[in-house]
């Protein structure tokens, strides 16, 4: 990454403080330090090395749904955000590649006959998802005879499973991991019915040069193990490093 120019930090951070939009519905992502509260993560350190490269301070403004996320960033309530890629999404917001792909899969009752992926879409069966979330809008997509049931963020979601609510949860393979080992009753589904490519935005607004800055910042940070380290600093399973764009 180049040393911005005046005008380009300025295009980034107009009042002279950068604002990261941090969703913490994404555990791999972000999260509460149990002691101090304060968020931690992978997007927290790539939002404090990035404000850092362009000279400002920072400010996170923090929500627990990405779609209340992804809105402050288009509404530019927020200068960067951190994001799973999708065409629903692409309105109001410039991306960069991939930093960190990551798994979702499906969590089921413990006595269900469902053994596969593929099964889920069927008639009778519904799956519940955090409304907004990159499940809710993959799938919105993609599912042709199951009914969706969108709660308001992940632990809605995955406790219809438990209570009969639904008859799926679809998440963060973590994150359904996490909840298959809390408590016996439900299980996940082998393998995965899509890669969440979680990557760095910002507002249309703020022009290609603003954009090129932000995607030549996250390829630095993938091929020098920035992004690596901090998902092993952190203690993230369930995460991959995106491969060079």
């Amino acid at each position: 990454m180049t040393q911005p120019s005046p005008a380009l930090v300025s295009a980034f951070a107009p009042s002279g403080t950068l604002r990261a939009s941090i969703n913490l519905g994404n555990p791999i992502l972000a999260n509460k330090d149990a002691a101090s509260g304060e968020p931690v993560g992978v997007s927290i350190d790539l939002a404090h090395e990035f404000a850092r490269r362009l000279g400002v301070g920072i400010e996170l403004v923090v929500f627990e749904k990405a779609a209340a996320s992804v809105d402050a960033v288009k509404n530019e309530k927020a200068d960067i955000g951190f994001f799973a890629i999708d065409p629903a999404r692409s309105e109001g917001l410039r991306f960069t590649a991939p930093y960190v792909l990551i798994e979702g899969s499906y969590l089921v009752p413990e006595s269900s006959a469902l053994t596969d992926n593929a099964q889920v879409d069927a008639q009778g069966h519904r799956i519940s998802v955090g409304s907004g979330s990159a499940y809710d809008l993959f799938l919105t997509r993609e599912i042709q005879h199951a009914e969706i049931v969108r709660l308001q963020g992940a632990g809605p979601a995955l406790a219809a499973v438990r209570s009969s609510q639904v008859e799926v949860a679809a998440g963060i393979r973590q994150l359904l991991e996490g909840e298959a080992a809390r408590a016996p009753g439900v299980r996940v589904l082998p393998g995965r019915f899509m890669v969440i490519q979680q990557a760095m935005g910002t507002p249309a607004s703020r022009g290609d040069e603003a954009q090129a800055l932000l995607a030549a910042f996250v390829e630095e940070m993938k091929a020098s193990g920035f992004v690596a380290d901090a998902l092993k600093r952190h203690r993230i399973e369930g995460a991959i490093v995106a491969p060079a764009a």
